[in-house]
């Protein structure tokens, strides 16, 4: 009885539209310097060139994992899909100088949430590149991988990229 009263059954997400999780240029997956990222090694995506040194959180969800070199973050969305967010190329040698992270494993976050911010001069003093991949890990299990966007693209903003998991 109570539950035809107060237990509204929440229909499962199965679709999500991913906000770009930092601002800049959205580029192609497959012209990032890098074979594992673009040769899509570790799933389908896209790479921001960051104009500005903060990453937000792309959708929904609850962080995975956060590298404890600060350079990556991943994140479960609501209809399963999980997403890496790999600040900049080989930035895993600069054992988090320039990072800092503002959530745990663990965290339920919104879309537009900070996760990390970074310093672009050292990235690009440092770094092989300070281009971005953000990566669906789990791409193997999307049934529906929408088109990605290209060009400028605003933080928590911009839709990137729509994903739907049956």
């Amino acid at each position: 009885m109570f539950k035809k009263l107060f237990g509204k059954k929440e229909e499962p997400v199965k679709t999500i539209q991913l906000l770009a999780p930092l601002s800049g240029t959205a580029v192609d997956l497959e012209t990032v310097p890098d074979p594992v990222f673009a040769e899509k090694m570790m799933g389908d995506g896209f790479a921001i060139e960051p104009t500005e040194g903060m990453a937000v959180s792309p959708v929904d969800g609850e962080i995975m994992q956060v590298f404890p070199t600060k350079h990556a973050i991943g994140i479960r969305a609501k209809n399963g899909a999980e997403i890496l967010i790999h600040i900049g190329l080989e930035t895993v040698s600069l054992n988090g100088e320039g990072f800092e992270t503002f959530v745990s494993e663990g965290d339920k976050v919104k879309a537009g949430d900070k996760l990390v911010s970074f310093d672009l001069d050292i990235i690009r003093a440092k770094a092989k590149s300070i281009v971005t991949p953000v990566i669906i890990t789990n791409t193997d299990q999307a049934s529906s991988f929408g088109e990605k966007a290209e060009g400028p693209v605003e933080k928590g903003t911009t839709p990137v990229l729509e994903v739907t998991f049956s």
